[in-house]
């Protein structure tokens, strides 16, 4: 644990919400969890508040660490915490466990009342609009009636885009980052690959491993694998890995020859480990099913015109998963809508993971535009 420039160690809460969850496909969840981590202290008139959204693989763990023994702090550590561009001496910072997911809140490896025993693949597919569903019943318990601000990177920016929509007077800021309007058909095809490799797993059992007591180990790591590669950029891969060898001479066999294939099976190998892959599946069909003009007759500026918020836009170069042109698209609804909004097109090799990077030009625009949230409290 480094404790420098940390909001240090933090204590996750899991809340129970006594309350029937209808589902955009029309499911009900007879009541549900969310496990959560806060930041920061709430002022009086509760203005200061800050909604973290997590991506694919994230969760509530957004800053800080967990015990003393800890090597890596929580997933977006260098954007939040005590002085730094999310600034925690100033706003009070949430970040939750989306349902569906596997990190605490109500999913696939909850118990299902009705049965007993695991939900497994009988958890009901969750959307976009059910999480902002969940988190605006979140809000209510934290007595926070509007949010100074929603953030997020990829699906985590999705979130903060639908929320804008869907509760336009509960939020004044929305932060966009790296992320899109609606899935590409290629994105779509992606996920595609990587559920299947899950789905045709032996050990699935048609999503009930747990009951089994196997994990679909295979899968999950083809999956990863694959989906971390689109994460990245040729560039940034080559720069780190390059054509390097473990061994100065080819070997003539399918082991582990190049350092890029070591690093993808370590990174396949340890999501394996830690992400159950009912979650997966329903995280990447909520990325497919996100298209908030749909409810508009596919017409995105009459979806963002009911938008009270201002709107922050981050892109950055090197994400062909999420590329700059899917920010302009959003960009230029929001414009003919006659929406306030920045937009800021930032050079970089990481690709689409830039969004979680140290990137002092991109951390800078956060700084400043939360800066600029700062002096609209009353602190």
């Amino acid at each position: 644990m480094k404790e420098v420039d940390s909001i240090g160690l933090v204590i996750p809460q899991k809340l129970f919400f006594d309350c029937p969850l209808t589902l955009q496909n029309g499911s009900v969840l007879p009541h549900f969890e969310l496990m959560i981590e806060t930041y920061g202290c709430l002022n009086a008139d509760k203005s200061n508040a800050v909604l973290i959204c997590h991506a694919l693989s994230g969760n509530h763990h957004v800053a800080g660490y967990h015990n003393r023994d800890d090597k890596h702090p929580g997933w977006w550590d260098n954007m939040v915490g005590p002085g730094k561009p999310v600034d925690t001496n100033r706003f009070f910072v949430v970040g939750l466990n989306n349902l569906g997911g596997c990190h605490g809140s109500t999913g696939p490896l909850s118990i299902n009342p009705t049965t007993g025993q695991a939900y497994g693949a009988e958890f009901p597919m969750v959307t976009v609009k059910d999480w902002v569903k969940s988190q605006a019943i979140l809000a209510d318990r934290l007595g926070i009636q509007q949010w100074a601000a929603i953030m997020g990177g990829s699906l985590g920016g999705m979130q903060a885009l639908q929320w804008a929509i869907d509760e336009p007077k509960r939020l004044r800021h929305a932060l966009i980052i790296a992320s899109a309007p609606r899935l590409s058909t290629q994105n779509i095809a992606f996920n595609d690959v990587a559920r299947q490799a899950i789905l045709t797993d032996p050990d699935f059992c048609q999503g009930h491993y747990v009951q089994q007591q196997k994990i679909p180990r295979r899968g999950l790591r083809i999956a990863r694998m694959m989906g971390h590669i689109t994460y990245l950029a040729e560039d940034g891969l080559g720069k780190k890995f390059g054509r390097q060898m473990r061994q100065p001479n080819y070997q003539y066999d399918y082991n582990v020859e190049f350092e890029v294939e070591s690093y993808l099976r370590y990174q396949g190998d340890k999501f394996a480990e830690m992400f159950d892959a009912n979650s997966y599946l329903l995280m990447t069909k909520a990325l497919d099913y996100f298209d908030p003009a749909k409810d508009f007759d596919g017409d995105l500026v009459a979806a963002v015109s009911t938008i009270q918020a201002k709107i922050f836009l981050a892109s950055f170069s090197s994400d062909w998963r999420f590329s700059p042109r899917r920010s302009q698209e959003l960009l230029d609804a929001l414009v003919a809508a006659n929406k306030p909004v920045q937009y800021i097109a930032l050079n970089s090799v990481h690709g689409h993971d830039a969004f979680l990077m140290e990137d002092k030009d991109y951390q800078a625009a956060i700084r400043i535009y939360f800066n600029n949230i700062a002096s609209e409290l009353t602190l």
